[in-house]
């Protein structure tokens, strides 16, 4: 049991950011791989990040305002394996992100989608492993990261910022 609970507080502490900024370094140089005389990958990673910053503005005021406790603070059988980066539960800002995050990872570079799917439901399992939240906290995390990531491809289908390309 110690070495899934180490296992998964790996992969959350991963999902904290250290993972996607390394695939965001990554995704221009990949991208020139196919195209070098353009710079699509910096612009689809402007898109990349600007959905971020709607993912963390959206669960931050939804967390403050809906004020759900952690797990492991409204039950003593539940323990805490990893640090809360904040106070709340609802909803899961780390599976949000993730699935955000996958979904345009896996638009901007199809052949990132068998790395990154798996990994965003690696970290949404690991909420719950790790007694940071509920299944429910995860479940609307991950909703709500698709709606964002598929909301923001659906009104920009050549990306957000395709004017400058």
């Amino acid at each position: 049991m110690r070495a899934i609970r180490l296992f998964f507080k790996s992969v959350s502490r991963l999902g904290d950011g250290v993972f996607w900024y390394s695939l965001a370094l990554a995704l221009p140089l990949l991208k020139a791989l196919e195209s070098p005389e353009k710079l699509v990958g910096l612009f689809d990673l402007a898109h990349i990040t600007v959905t971020g910053l709607v993912c963390l503005l959206i669960y931050s005021q939804l967390k403050n305002r809906l004020v759900r406790q952690r797990p492991f603070i409204s039950f003593p059988d539940i323990h805490a394996h990893t640090a809360p980066l904040d106070k709340y539960s609802f909803p899961s800002g780390h599976t949000m992100n993730a699935v955000n995050f996958a979904v345009l990872f896996s638009w901007a570079y199809p052949p990132l989608m068998y790395v990154v799917v798996p990994f965003a439901i690696l970290v949404a399992l690991s909420r719950v492993v790790l007694g940071m939240h509920y299944p429910t906290d995860v479940i609307v995390g991950a909703v709500l990261g698709v709606s964002i990531s598929w909301g923001s491809i659906l009104l920009f289908p050549a990306g957000m910022f395709a004017a400058f390309i």
